[in-house]
């Protein structure tokens, strides 16, 4: 077709990787847009992504791109991008750093610019705030924090001069000015004013690096990892809870010795059934599931009536019994069933400080929980209908009446959330008292749902018609498709970061650690067009220094360590860039070879890193090493390779551990399934690596996966309970009874 770009998925003549031959203007607006036409990929090869997939990505960012002359046009609009507006949309920078930022104003004027410090940024309760439903329009009015600021700093102007350009047919100047080194950590407010017109813009400063807690930071500390909806009561709902994570830490802690316990995301799900059940692809990344709430831990559950009371019991009765059956974990059947329990209990009275607690905690989460809370109410309300138009924006005025319609049901969704902090606070405090020097390593998903809440609160900053995912690895040799929408860099950039910080300063709560899953969509991620292949896609670049800069900010503020997920395909200097930033990284035993493929001596791992021998997308380690990956993944029709090669393969790594373990004397060379995963742990005792993970499936011998990638209906994904060996489900109560529980406790335990 004349005048446009040939789409196609074929490879062309002279074209090196998948897809059509990139035009050298593409090439070009790509580059200036953060697309990259190229990337290595993991057996270092380059790999050039088509012409189809830029063009697609690029009109994603909303940047024209579908025909040459859509190219030219975007071409020379990002060239003068930079001088429409009189300020940068966010400036971001170091602690300690004195960096130059441009105004931009009419040629010949003269401009003044200066900082507002951030004073505070505590939430403002008015007094005229206690009934619910005002709290609620306050806090959608005005935002999740009110902050109060006080002291300017006047800037100075550079001696920089640049030349006047013409843009949008007026002539602008650029004058540069000097942000002084010795601005404090904060939410601080660029100002600029110039003939009458002025502009401002957030200027964040972040700390230079993250510095781990003395009491970590002197000796190494380890703590299970687990999938807490896995590790079931005998009071649990079917699942497990916060109050089982409670008694978790405790134990782990007082019977175990153990610094912390990491779990899954507690992300929040849908309000209506079905649910889904990932962790990691959660409706809300900022709120909670409150799957994870003990019904009976609610202080007005003990002072129901009776009847009320037996209500409760019905509802949990054929759920408790679901504890110890070792089929798929049922969600929806568990949600049912204590959604039903907690409006009882949502009904009782609640004392005046109660009733005060629940009020503050809605208006210090703000607009955020509010609109989540609108979104729950308007999805149960709609009961599977399609969403009206006048209701995609949250704040049209269809969703306003509709607010005030539903606000009985939309308190009740906040009411939830409220009960769910407090529990986690709990769990966390729980682990602490018991002497735990972490308590809680929480984990942060890298996205959620296309159609859940945060996609309708944050729509202005999320890219469409597009997905994140991953390209093809030795593990996933089709790619990954998380079907989630990404950030849109520079929306997020416009607006402040303010969603992105309001999510950190949410999930940084009650804990002493978080893992950010694919830490590297901090620098890139991987969008892959609607409807393409997950191969098929591009990496878009985003702004690392301010992402990285403000997450070490909030986790300064909150007190907690930070882990990246840094598995995949990336960019060797981004591990030096987090080590430097004091984010700490991510080493798995069994990935970790050296060029030659042996596996990487115990001295040579990362200080600055969580070492676990294994991952939740894997088999548990006995599972893993006697091959079983393979036979799923053949069962499913994953494999893009010869089984039989991959089973070669598989008995070659297992011989290549036994062999590095025996050599250090960790193992015998015909070690037992329990010796070798002792042996495989003590190797990560001896590395230098701050914290360890023991997978809890390990330690009682469990060999089924709890995720297959590439998987949906085929796999019991994500709802796999905790078996032993045999199969038989291990109750929390029954953990420290486990022999080989015992066993690799007194392991992880054991002196240098």
């Amino acid at each position: 077709m004349a005048g446009s770009f040939l789409v196609t998925d074929e490879p062309m003549p002279g074209s090196t990787g998948d897809g059509s031959t990139v035009p050298s203007e593409l090439a070009e607006l790509a580059t200036a847009h953060g697309v990259q036409c190229e990337y290595t990929d993991h057996d270092g090869r380059v790999q050039q992504v088509s012409a189809s997939t830029i063009v697609a990505v690029l009109e994603a960012l909303d940047v024209p791109a579908s025909t040459p002359a859509a190219v030219t046009g975007s071409l020379d609009r990002a060239r003068d991008d930079g001088w429409r507006s009189m300020l940068p949309p966010t400036v971001v920078l170091r602690e300690g750093a004195e960096v130059q930022v441009p105004v931009h104003v009419a040629e010949g004027t003269a401009v003044t610019a200066w900082v507002e410090l951030e004073q505070s940024d505590q939430p403002v309760v008015p007094a005229s705030a206690t009934p619910w439903r005002v709290t609620a329009q306050q806090a959608t009015a005005t935002g999740s924090f009110a902050t109060v600021r006080g002291q300017r700093v006047q800037l100075r102007r550079a001696d920089v001069y640049a030349e006047p350009r013409t843009v949008d047919s007026r002539k602008v100047g650029r004058v540069t000015f000097t942000v002084p080194a010795d601005l404090p950590l904060g939410w601080h407010t660029l100002h600029a004013e110039s003939g009458g017109q002025t502009a401002q813009t957030p200027l964040v400063v972040t700390p230079g690096r993250l510095e781990l807690r003395k009491t970590v930071a002197r000796k190494q500390a380890w703590g299970f990892m687990v999938q807490l909806y896995s590790v079931r009561s005998k009071d649990s709902w079917g699942m497990g809870d916060l109050a089982d994570l409670g008694d978790l830490a405790w134990q782990t802690a007082h019977n175990g010795g153990a610094d912390f316990v990491g779990i899954n995301p507690l992300h929040a799900t849908e309000p209506v059934l079905p649910l889904t059940p990932s962790p990691y692809l959660p409706t809300s990344r900022r709120f909670m599931s409150p799957l994870y709430i003990r019904v009976e831990d609610i202080r007005e559950t003990a002072y129901l009536s009776a009847a009320d009371r037996s209500l409760v019991e019905w509802a949990a009765e054929p759920v408790r019994e679901l504890s110890e059956d070792s089929g798929p974990i049922d969600r929806d059947a568990i949600w049912e069933a204590k959604k039903a329990a907690l409006e009882v209990v949502y009904t009782a009275p609640r004392s005046a400080a109660r009733q005060t607690a629940f009020d503050e905690f809605v208006l210090a989460q703000g607009k955020g929980l509010v609109d989540f809370a609108t979104w729950c109410a308007i999805t149960e309300h709609l009961d599977g209908r399609d969403w009206p138009t006048e209701l995609a924006d949250p704040s049209s005025s269809g969703v306003t009446t509709l607010r005030n319609a539903l606000s009985e049901r939309v308190q009740f969704y906040c009411w939830l959330q409220w009960l769910a902090d407090d529990q986690l606070r709990a769990a966390h405090r729980a682990g602490l008292d018991a002497g735990m020097r972490l308590g809680l390593l929480k984990d942060l998903a890298v996205g959620s749902a296309p159609d859940g809440a945060d996609a309708w609160a944050d729509a202005g900053v999320l890219a469409r018609g597009v997905s994140v995912g991953a390209p093809p690895d030795m593990y996933n040799q089709q790619g990954q498709n998380w079907t989630q929408p990404p950030w849109h860099p520079r929306a997020l950039a416009k607006a402040g970061y303010a969603p992105y910080r309001e999510l950190l300063r949410t999930v940084l709560r009650h804990c002493g650690a978080l893992r950010i899953d694919h830490v590297l969509g901090l620098f890139r991620l991987w969008w892959i067009p609607g409807g393409a292949r997950a191969s098929a896609g591009a990496y878009v670049t985003y702004d690392h220094e301010a992402l990285i800069g403000i997450l070490c900010l909030e986790a300064q503020r909150a007190g907690v360590a930070v882990v990246g997920e840094d598995l995949g395909t990336f960019e060797p200097w981004i591990r030096d860039y987090l080590e430097e930033r004091g984010i700490l990284g991510t080493a798995v035993l069994l990935f970790e070879r050296d060029a030659a493929g042996a596996p990487v001596e115990p001295e040579a791992y990362r200080r600055a890193a969580l070492a676990t021998v294994t991952t939740h997308d894997l088999p548990p380690t006995a599972g893993y090493l006697a091959g079983e990956h393979v036979d799923l993944r053949e069962r499913l029709g994953l494999l893009t390779e010869e089984a039989t090669v991959l089973r070669g393969r598989a008995r070659a790594e297992r011989e290549s551990l036994v062999e590095a373990l025996s050599r250090r004397g960790l193992t015998t060379f015909d070690p037992s399934e329990r010796e070798l995963v002792e042996g495989l742990h003590r190797y990560l005792k001896d590395t230098p690596s701050a914290l360890v993970g023991v997978y809890l499936t390990d330690a009682v011998g469990e060999r089924r996966t709890q995720n297959q990638p590439g998987t949906d209906a085929e796999y019991p994904n994500w709802k796999v309970p905790l078996a032993d060996s045999a199969g038989s489900v291990v109750l929390l109560e029954d953990l420290f009874s486990n022999a080989r529980l015992r066993s690799l406790v007194t392991v992880m335990n054991e002196e240098e």
